[in-house]
C-alpha cells in the first residue's frame, strides 16, 4: 500500500511540475499593456484554461498523497529514540529538614 501511494506521489510531483511550466504566466502580456492592445495584464482573464484546471486537480491529488504518506508513516511505530536508555542515579532527598531555631515569645 505504501509503496503504490509512493509510486502515485511521485509521478503526480513530475506532472505536478511540468503542467506548472508549461502555462503561461501572468506578466507574459506584460509586453503589450505598453503597445495598448492587450488587456490580459490588467482586465479579466476570461474562464479558465484546461491547464489551470488540470493543475487544480493534480494539486489536491498531491496534498491528498502527502496527508496519505504523513499518516502512513506515523502509524505502526512504537518506538522511542530513548529506548535502552538507563536513567541516571538521582541523588536521595534529604529524609530530614535542617531545624529550625526554637521561637523565642517574650512576655513583657
Amino acid at each position: 500500500m505504501k509503496l503504490i501511494l509512493i509510486l502515485v506521489h511521485s509521478v503526480v510531483c513530475i506532472t505536478l511540475i511540468l503542467i506548472v511550466l508549461l502555462q503561461k504566466g501572468k506578466g507574459a502580456d506584460m509586453g503589450a499593456a505598453f503597445g495598448g492592445s492587450s488587456q490580459a495584464v490588467f482586465g479579466s482573464t476570461g474562464a479558465m484554461s484546461f491547464l489551470t484546471k488540470v493543475t487544480t486537480i493534480v494539486a489536491i491529488v498531491f496534498m491528498l498523497t502527502s496527508l496519505g504518506l504523513t499518516i502512513l508513516s506515523g502509524r505502526g511505530r512504537t518506538s522511542s529514540i530513548m529506548e535502552g536508555v538507563n536513567p541516571a542515579e538521582v541523588p536521595a532527598a534529604q529524609t530530614s529538614a535542617p531545624a529550625a531555631p526554637p521561637a523565642q515569645h517574650e512576655k513583657k
